[in-house]
């Protein structure tokens, strides 16, 4: 199959590599990063776009998505899918996957869970929205790129079922974080706690598999000074469209909201800005009830 594919930094670079390594013509346009091995490179997005029987985008935000968009759906042939794998707003997703309907394109908004580590291999998990058609034709494309892809319905589901999951992410992560702090400074060993919670109704992804406290249970940032495997910035980045989405919705989302607001914090005037999301730890190890 012949893929472009459009922003090659830390996730995309190695999503791009996995499709080139499995032996499909890979073109990649990045305005900064290095073209992955395999990978062919083109002067410009709508370069990469042409010609294409898929088209992938993993890019910052909703602003830089439909200008992206508008800049290849006329490069693209009638019949090609432009599959956007970026986290962005529900409402930017819907809008490029109309236009690119009305240019006789298929389209799918496929956000990813998994991080760098999982980009590099190969184990991402995609949710995606669009029709039956456009998902069909890029599903053998999510097996090389991921070890799972859920077909979420309608164009943006992709990126709902996204923004749900990591405000769950988000708010998890914060009480795993206040519940390690709090056992400290009530003598309990974090050992013995994390013997406890990993295996009773405490249980969570958070505790069990990105475990927030160096040396304890799996391995994670935590055992790296917090360098990010998923960045703070990036969380607060996901619980803003949570919040977003919330308000548009009419939902009530208090949790999400009082996450979010943390993490600005955290990120804005504290030290979390470019530290992974669970270096919420050393955070709360440091404060007293206020």
């Amino acid at each position: 199959m012949k893929i472009g594919f459009i922003g090659l930094g830390n996730m995309g670079g190695p999503m791009a590599a996995n499709l080139a390594a499995a032996g499909h013509a890979v073109t990649g346009f990045d305005l900064a990063a290095p073209m992955p091995e395999g990978v062919t490179k083109a002067a410009s997005a709508a370069e990469a776009a042409t010609g294409a029987d898929v088209v992938i985008t993993m890019l910052p935000n909703g602003r830089i998505l439909r200008a992206v968009a508008a800049e290849i759906i006329p490069a693209m042939a009638p019949g090609a899918v432009f599959c956007d794998c970026s986290t962005v707003d529900v409402d930017s997703a819907r809008a490029v996957a109309a236009d690119a309907e009305v240019a006789g394109l298929g389209a799918v908004d496929a956000p990813v869970s998994g991080g760098v580590g999982g980009a590099t291999a190969g184990t991402l998990t995609f949710m995606a929205g669009g029709s039956d058609a456009a998902f069909a034709k890029v599903a053998p494309l999510f097996e090389i790129m991921g070890q799972k892809a859920v077909h979420c319905g309608p164009s943006g589901n992709g990126q709902a079922a996204k923004i749900c999951n990591n405000m769950i992410l988000g708010v998890t992560m914060i009480a795993t974080c206040e519940a390690f702090a709090l056992a400290d400074k009530l003598g309990l060993d974090r050992q013995k706690m994390y013997d406890v919670v990993s295996t009773s109704s405490g249980y969570s992804w958070t505790m069990n598999a990105y475990t927030p406290a160096p040396g304890i249970g799996a391995k994670s940032p935590a055992d790296n000074d917090y360098k990010p495997g998923f960045a703070a910035d990036l969380m607060l980045k996901d619980l803003r469209l949570s919040q977003q989405a919330a308000e548009a919705a009419d939902a009530d989302t208090p949790m999400g909201l009082a996450a979010m607001q943390l993490y600005e914090t955290f990120v804005e005037h504290e030290d979390g800005a470019g530290r992974d999301f669970s270096a919420m730890l050393p955070r709360f190890e440091k404060r007293g009830r206020s």
